[in-house]
């Protein structure tokens, strides 16, 4: 049985990323299904203080490699460190978030440990005290569900899947001396791109369009996500058809995202661009189309021409 669960978290410009804290909540339910323990690893250069703030997320162990060595990643050192960690402690389940910097580092660990490793997993559910996860295939046509293979199951969460939940843990701080490894990379310079536009992921405020969009012009979604503070998203129409790029997509084959507020402006409501934004708080659903299926689960709707509705919208929000 499985008796500790480990977190491998990250951090980004001297904080936690969110989906740290998702992966923590997520590793604390399936904690205490199995009676398990929850511990975080914690890997950068003078990040205690960082550190011990997991313990409000449930962590009961807080494992702090601190050296001057992991003050930027490099794969092949996180790697080291990472899976020394792992092999020393024998967790039954690993949980990495599928950022950038995760999927790369999961999979190096995965294959240093010939363990075994589902990646941009959605949910989680316990089958004889072992994980099966679930994640979307084929372009988000397939749920497929994954028996992960090995005594140490290894697994990456999707980014707005899971909730982050504030479940005090013992949070006992453990520091780890650790040897990165010399590498043959070296970072001469690392630039951080400073951008007034909120990032999707983390966004409390999306403005999305999708094929209703009717062009390229999505300048009247772009003044109105700047007066909220927030994004501007896309439904895969509205990508496949070159309006917006990749990287705005919200949906099973795009990004998950969670905000207090969503607008989804000339969206249809396909089940594939749902699953990327059913849990936000609120979402507000602006087609001509009274049928449309955006507004199954919407929880105001507006038919009408969204190039009236939405600089009405602006301008009120300006006035």
């Amino acid at each position: 049985m499985t008796k500790e669960i480990l977190i491998v978290t990250e951090l980004w410009n001297g904080s936690f990323r969110k989906i740290s804290l998702e992966a923590l909540s997520e590793g604390k339910r399936l904690a205490t299904q199995l009676g398990a323990s929850l511990t975080a690893v914690v890997l950068g250069a003078s990040v205690e203080d960082q550190a011990k703030t997991l313990a409000a997320f449930g962590a009961d162990t807080i494992l702090m490699a601190d050296d001057p060595g992991l003050a930027t990643f490099r794969a092949c050192e996180y790697t080291n460190v990472v899976a020394g960690i792992i092999g020393d402690r024998a967790p039954g389940i690993v949980l990495f978030g599928a950022t950038r910097r995760g999927r790369e580092l999961s999979a190096r660990v995965a294959a240093r440990l010939s363990a075994g490793l589902a990646v941009e997993c959605a949910g989680f559910t316990l089958e004889e005290n072992r994980l099966v996860a679930t994640r979307a295939m084929y372009g988000g046509k397939v749920i497929a569900t994954v028996d992960i293979d090995g005594d140490i199951q290894m697994a990456s969460i999707r980014p707005n899947v899971f909730e982050v939940a504030k479940v005090p843990g013992n949070g006992k701080l453990e520091r780890l001396s650790v040897d990165p490894g010399k590498s043959n990379v070296t970072v001469l310079e690392e630039k951080i791109e400073v951008s007034t536009k909120a990032e999707l992921t983390e966004a409390d405020y999306i403005v999305s369009g999708g094929r209703g969009m009717e062009g390229e012009d999505f300048s009247v979604l772009e003044e109105l996500a700047a007066v909220l503070g927030g994004a501007v998203g896309a439904s895969r129409n509205a990508v496949d058809l070159g309006w917006r790029p990749q990287s705005d997509q919200v949906g099973q084959t795009g990004k998950v995202v969670s905000p207090k507020l969503y607008i989804a402006c000339g969206i249809s409501g396909a089940m594939q661009h749902v699953a990327g934004m059913s849990t936000s708080d609120i979402i507000v659903g602006i087609n001509n189309d009274p049928d449309a299926l955006i507004f199954r689960v919407s929880d105001y709707c507006i038919v009408d021409d969204l190039f009236e509705v939405v600089p009405a919208i602006t301008a009120a929000l300006k006035a």
